[in-house]
């Protein structure tokens, strides 16, 4: 059972991955190095800061480094604000009676900013902040407050986040909301993988607060597999909007989500459409079902039937994602194909184009 829980601070309870990732460009441009996009510097992006450093900029000395950082970074940290689910999962925490404890490579006056700010302060026992090498303090943690390690769980976005836990000999969760993407936490092998910290509580309420995978959809378990909906949305020319997400490997795909029990597919199409786009949608049309068996390119083990239409946005072009989707695109169908996808969305755009073509010959 669960009974205490450290958590990571940066793209665990706090988003400040766009606030980093401005103050190090503006960092490698003091140094005369060209600035990473958002992707490359999530690719690149290691702790501790010192590995990263050493490889991009060796020639310029530690202390002037984080100067530069801290004093771009101070300027746009009021952009940081929680995380979805974060407030909410730190609630069931408390009512479970958990232990809460952060630890942080996190500099300690941001991380009182922004502990202040997001009002977080209330649930944490004890804050280890502006540790380099995380592994080198949760034994020191684990011991001065008496936590045992078979009853201890860290929780965090980066590979060096689970390497601390396994270094604890703890409990290890990785979360998709920040730095590392998810074949870099898969690499590092953590013992479960959540979207966000709502489907951690999820799981947790729902095992007793014991540790384990909700819904792998493996035969022997006889769960049946998860049906879904999802639709490629034309606009008035014709593209189509393609949108990225952390669980599916960062790679591009379509808007859509779960049936649920007792609603019609076409109606969960429009709610999820709704709810991941803001977009309301008509000339809903099927094209095809697919089966999604064990997928390495989705977040978790899962049996998926997909449900795959054609619409066309109705009102106002006006596209507003939700925490599930990164960025958004609207592409010619063609140009989709082009993009990284997810191997379903490739198959519907193919499927999609393969059409058009026959009832051009026909």
């Amino acid at each position: 059972m669960i009974r205490n829980i450290i958590f990571d601070w940066s793209g665990t309870l706090v988003d400040d991955l766009p606030a980093v990732w401005q103050a190090t460009n503006d960092v490698l441009k003091l140094a005369r190095c060209p600035a990473m996009s958002l992707e490359e510097f999530r690719a690149e992006f290691c702790l501790p800061f010192s590995i990263f450093y050493d490889k991009h900029i060796p020639h310029i000395p530690m202390p002037q480094l984080e100067e530069w950082f801290h004093g771009s970074y101070k300027k746009i940290q009021d952009s940081v604000s929680a995380l979805p689910h974060a407030r909410e999962f730190l609630e069931f925490c408390r009512s479970n009676r958990m232990r809460i404890f952060v630890l942080s490579s996190v500099h300690p006056d941001h991380f009182q900013a922004q502990l202040r700010a997001s009002g977080f302060g209330e649930f944490v026992e004890q804050a280890y902040v502006g540790v380099w090498d995380k592994r080198q303090k949760i034994g020191q943690i684990l011991e001065e407050n008496s936590l045992r390690p078979a009853e201890t769980l860290f929780v965090g976005d980066m590979q060096h986040d689970i390497e601390t836990a396994r270094h604890g000999g703890i409990h290890s969760c990785a979360v998709l909301t920040g730095y590392s993407t998810l074949t870099q936490l898969r690499r590092a092998d953590p013992e479960l993988i959540v979207e966000h910290l709502g489907e951690l509580g999820g799981l947790l309420r729902q095992n007793g607060l014991y540790l384990k995978l909700e819904d792998g959809g493996k035969p022997e378990d006889g769960r049946p597999p998860v049906v879904t909906v999802g639709a490629l949305i034309l606009n008035r020319a014709g593209r189509v909007l393609m949108v990225r997400t952390h669980k599916w490997s960062d790679l591009w795909g379509i808007p859509g989500g779960k049936v649920r029990w007792g609603e019609p597919s076409e109606d969960a199409l429009r709610r999820e459409l709704k709810e991941e786009t803001n977009l309301d949608v008509d000339d809903v049309k099927f094209v095809m079902v697919q089966d999604c068996i064990g997928s390495k390119e989705f977040y978790r083990d899962a049996h998926f039937v997909l449900l795959n239409y054609t619409c066309r946005y109705k009102g106002r072009e006006e596209v507003v994602l939700n925490e599930e989707a990164r960025e958004f695109r609207w592409l010619s169908p063609a140009a989709a194909l082009k993009l990284p996808l997810n191997t379903p969305t490739r198959r519907l755009l193919e499927e999609v184009l393969a059409r058009k073509k026959r009832r051009r010959k026909s």
